[in-house]
């Protein structure tokens, strides 16, 4: 099961005394200050959760299968996400 932000935001309105309309609000502000602080930094840690981690990659040289055309694939920023020994030891 996919957890979107519609399941987050039904799961704290649950959990805790908000409305439907402010967990919805706390998800996207969550979310937005997250992508914000990647941007800013390389290096996001959430205590007991985990740390992202954003990085580029190389550039390098794609190639068509069937002609064998060579193409360069230009360098990319991505996020990479690192679980804490909490996170790791709740999945176990």
């Amino acid at each position: 099961m996919a957890i979107t932000k519609k399941y987050l935001s039904n799961q704290l309105r649950q959990e805790t005394d908000l409305s439907l309309e402010d967990s919805t609000v706390f998800v996207d502000e969550f979310i937005y200050i997250l992508s914000k602080a990647l941007n800013e930094n390389d290096i996001v840690k959430i205590s007991g959760f985990g740390t992202f981690q954003k990085f580029i990659t190389k550039r390098r040289v794609g190639r068509n299968p069937v002609t064998l055309k060579e193409y360069p694939i230009p360098p990319k920023k991505k996020i990479k996400f690192l679980a804490s020994n909490i996170s790791k030891g709740m999945l176990n």
